[in-house]
């Protein structure tokens, strides 16, 4: 079992930066795959960054990819994702979730693939 609480979200003009940060309780926090996805009023649920459990494997969306990184620290339970270069696009509700293990690949985009999931923290980017 596996909560998620989240923290780093709110206003920011476009061309800012901004840090999510999400804390997991449980002792297996390593063993996870780590996702953030990120929902818009009226629209689905949409992969945004994930990090493998077991090796330095991420993946991103084309629409975030140079601008947005996800890491993770195992000693402090805690994924994160640096946003910079942040455009009103990118205005959502951002979620991060959790799955055991995935094998050795990457982490999956399909958000039906994660198990846990965050309450979410809004990001609003001001153009």
């Amino acid at each position: 079992q596996v909560q998620l609480v989240e923290s780093g979200g709110g206003l920011v003009q476009a061309g800012g930066s901004l840090r999510l940060s999400c804390a997991a309780s449980g002792r297996t926090f390593s063993t996870y795959t780590m996702g953030w996805f990120r929902q818009a009023p009226g629209k689905e649920r949409e992969f945004v960054a994930g990090i493998s459990w077991n090796i330095e494997r991420t993946n991103y969306a084309d629409s975030v990819k140079g601008r947005f990184t996800i890491s993770r620290d195992n000693a402090k339970n805690t994924v994160y994702l640096q946003m910079n270069s942040l455009k009103p696009e990118d205005t959502a509700v951002y979620y991060c979730a959790a799955r055991s293990g995935y094998g050795l690949g990457y982490a999956p985009v399909a958000p039906t693939s994660y198990d846990y999931w965050g309450q979410g923290t809004q990001v609003t980017v001001s153009s």
